[in-house]
């Protein structure tokens, strides 16, 4: 195993990565609240998770990776800093679509994996929904509180920091909690014994259905938004593993909560020894909202006839630690720097005879891989690693080597370099040709559809019949 260093938000510090039980790692990345469609800032997160695992794996490491689908007990009031108030965005979506709320998590669920897979990001061992794991979250709550860390009011089940913090422990480790004040946005919550303390549990409202809920000992209810991902991530990693990966926005309020109520219940710290956090995406060097109306998903990517892994490219211009600003033009310009790293590829495929490297050009190559290795090793350096990619366009290394390495580089980057065919510009009449035999086929004139086959050889095309349908190719 290569040695790889990360930048801590646990510390702010940039440090060589330590396993728990190498070559062994687990790792847990926040998904979506399955509410609505991903924006491309979501993108650039489980990006950044994918990039992580692929590095990982590289590096000779094992990692095994859980990612949370939130379908329940996220509020709205997080938007204005109290995410224990408002309606449950999946409800208020419900109601929105006039649909249940299984229904929209189902529906948004699909379309997030069916996207995950379009930007090819790495599946993890399972998408853990809030939902299907109650009653561990209900156990964890039980614990907390015969710990002595929860206590109970009219509207459900709290954590008690200041009883954390009397304890020994130290709240807030991921930002500096202590100095918020709770108000300045929205009305404090006067039965909380402190402005911190958060919801484990919450029960329903007397005066409106809930679609979600659950029974509990402490009454019908449903879970509070951070201890999903406490109970999920420990059952599959672990009371500690090792890395845990989010964006910034997650580092103020949702992943401090995740420390305390899991290092209250286990009494182990820390809960996980590695934070990564990626930083925000600007649109137009504005914040994206919703409210501004540049919320933009990989939806609007694909209606613009955008690659989405011209998407993932534009991801990798910059470091994840940096804001990255999206504009279309940029877009459009990631898009025409892979379309000519496919045809570079393409070409050293097609060229590419195996041959005895010399010894410079042996040093070259192997330097090339080294470069691109550390690159990758130095808290995943992606434009670095995208500019030896180019480098090894460049060089005068044999297309045989090139294409090897860069299927090898790939590995990583995840852009289906090795996939890569030779496009065709079929004219008119070969267009109508197609088209003519695929209705000839389906008449079941077998005859007249293999004499238009005979044409469009002539023309200079060959076509391959797949389950999708034709596919015509330049003989």
């Amino acid at each position: 195993m290569a040695d790889l260093y990360l930048t801590n938000s646990l510390t702010g510090k940039k440090e060589k990565f330590e396993a728990i039980n190498p070559p062994n790692v687990g790792m847990y990345t926040c998904g979506p609240t399955v509410y609505d469609y991903p924006t491309i800032g979501n993108w650039r997160t489980y990006t950044l998770s994918d990039i992580l695992f692929r590095v990982l794996v590289y590096l000779g490491f094992h990692p095994k990776f859980y990612m949370n689908l939130t379908d329940v007990g996220h509020l709205t009031g997080d938007n204005v800093g109290d995410a224990d108030t408002g309606e449950d965005r999946m409800e208020k979506a419900a109601k929105k679509e006039g649909k249940t709320a299984w229904d929209i998590a189902e529906f948004y669920i699909k379309d997030f994996v069916e996207s995950f897979e379009k930007l090819n990001l790495t599946k993890p061992e399972k998408f853990t929904r809030a939902t299907e794991f109650i009653k561990e979250q209900i156990s964890l709550v039980e614990r907390i509180q015969k710990k002595g860390f929860a206590y109970r009011i009219d509207d459900g089940i709290y954590f008690d920091v200041s009883a954390y913090e009397k304890a020994g422990f130290i709240y807030g480790d991921l930002s500096n909690l202590t100095e918020i004040k709770e108000g300045t946005r929205v009305e404090p919550n006067p039965d909380k014994r402190d402005s911190r303390d958060f919801a484990l549990w919450k029960f329903s409202p007397t005066d409106a259905n809930r679609q979600m809920e659950w029974d509990s000992p402490w009454g019908v209810g449903f879970p509070g938004w951070h201890i999903e991902c406490s109970a999920m991530s420990m059952k599959f990693l672990g009371e500690q593993f090792d890395i845990h990966v989010g964006g910034k926005d997650l580092k103020s309020t949702h992943h401090p909560n995740e420390i305390a109520q899991s290092e209250a219940a286990t009494g182990k710290h820390p809960f996980v020894k590695y934070w990564i956090h990626g930083a925000f995406l600007t649109v137009d060097g504005k914040r994206m909202g919703k409210s501004e109306g540049n919320a933009y998903t990989l939806h609007d990517i694909q209606n613009k006839g955008i690659d989405p892994l011209a998407l993932r490219y534009f991801y990798f211009s910059s470091h994840y630690k940096s804001q990255i600003n999206f504009t279309w033009e940029a877009l459009k310009s990631a898009q025409a720097s892979l379309n000519k790293l496919r045809d570079h590829v393409l070409a050293f495929k097609e060229n590419r005879k195996r041959t005895i490297l010399s010894e410079d050009k042996l040093d070259k190559t192997n330097a090339l891989n080294a470069k691109f290795k550390i690159a990758l090793a130095d808290d995943l350096n992606m434009p670095q690693a995208l500019a030896v990619v180019w480098e090894v366009v460049k060089s005068n290394i044999p297309d045989y080597d090139k294409y090897d390495l860069l299927k090898v580089f790939d590995d990583v980057l995840g852009l289906n370099l090795g996939k890569v065919e030779r496009t065709v510009k079929v004219d008119k009449v070969v267009t109508e040709l197609v088209n003519q035999r695929e209705k000839l086929r389906k008449e079941g004139k077998f005859d007249q559809a293999d004499d238009i086959r005979k044409k469009i050889f002539d023309l200079g095309f060959t076509i391959e019949d797949k389950a999708d349908g034709p596919v015509v190719k330049r003989r």
